[in-house]
């Protein structure tokens, strides 16, 4: 396992990339929409998410209703947004520091061009205040720096996240990313269902949400949030468990959150440990349990009862 800290995990502190971040995370909307319109439904939305790749995000190969299947990539390394069909046609757009309304009309030009064209609901979501795509001349910084950071970052914590889900043979989610809030997520299931989720969440209609959680779940994952700091490794509970918030959890300087309704450890804790993968680990684990524990889940079937290989020994 890896102990190395800053060689490894990059300092991402959001004050110096705000902007920036807020610009990704509207391009991201645009492009997991056109995701989200073309796959089939999978629970809980699986459908939807990007996932990282050895150069940024992906959506994975796509099918397309009368066109070639298709695939859009983030490419973080030499900043550029590639689509590519099963046919060997490809478009490219240039990542720099465009209005999303450009990037909006850019995007859907190359779908065009590829006989793949997406119509989307064209408003971003889980965002106060949001701005239609192609009105949006508001959002437009593209720091390249910064971006790649934070996909370094996003590689590392995949890594940990991948070795966290070997521990369990229940079911769980993949690790990917979530375009809502430009979250990293991972979620066990009990096996038991949920009530209705309350909703609540800006620009999200309440059956994204009762979908998303209708079964009982121990969800974890990365926020790149709130401002003055790097971000935070976040767990929580739906439905929350009575005793869950109190439960004591590892590492120290993690703690419960009454804004986030969530468990949290800043990122930068993290990175700076002599072991960020055990501190991020014990952090997953302790959450997890407080979860398991509360809730009283069948833990004896839903574990890995024998050791797990956690990664390369060497």
């Amino acid at each position: 396992m890896r102990t190395t800290g800053a060689e490894a995990w990059p300092s991402i502190p959001v004050a110096e990339w705000q902007d920036t971040r807020d610009t990704l995370h509207l391009y991201t909307q645009v492009v997991g929409k056109i995701r989200m319109v073309n796959e089939p439904l999978i629970n809980h939305w699986w459908n939807v998410p990007l996932y990282v790749s050895a150069r940024g995000l992906t959506t994975s190969l796509m099918p397309h209703p009368t066109g070639p299947a298709f695939q859009i990539d983030f490419d973080f390394l030499d900043h550029r947004l590639e689509v590519t069909t099963v046919t060997g046609q490809s478009r490219s757009l240039d990542l720099g520091p465009r209005s999303v309304a450009e990037f909006y009309a850019a995007t859907t030009a190359m779908l065009d061009g590829l006989g793949v064209s997406t119509e989307v609901w064209p408003v971003p979501v889980e965002i106060p205040g949001a701005i239609p795509f192609p009105a949006d001349e508001v959002h437009a910084s593209y720091d390249p720096a910064a971006v790649e950071r934070f996909w370094r970052a996003l590689v590392e914590m995949e890594r940990v996240f991948k070795v966290f889900r070997t521990r369990f043979v229940g079911k769980a989610s993949p690790v990917h990313v979530f375009w809502g809030a430009l979250d990293v997520a991972y979620t066990r299931f009990s096996g038991r269902t949920a009530p209705p989720h309350p909703g609540g969440v800006p620009n999200c209609g309440p059956h994204v949400m009762w979908e998303a959680y209708s079964h009982e779940v121990s969800s974890c994952g990365y926020w790149p949030g709130p401002p003055g700091d790097e971000g935070v490794f976040y767990a929580y509970a739906y439905p929350e468990p009575p005793g869950y918030r109190d439960t004591s959890i590892e590492p120290v300087g993690a703690r419960w959150d009454d804004e986030l309704l969530e468990f949290v450890v800043p990122y930068e804790l993290v990175r700076t440990a002599p072991d960020p993968d055990a501190l991020l680990l014990e952090f997953l684990q302790s959450t997890y349990e407080a979860a398991a524990v509360t809730a009283d889940w069948d833990r004896a079937a839903l574990e890995r009862q024998t050791s797990a290989i956690e990664g390369p020994s060497t």
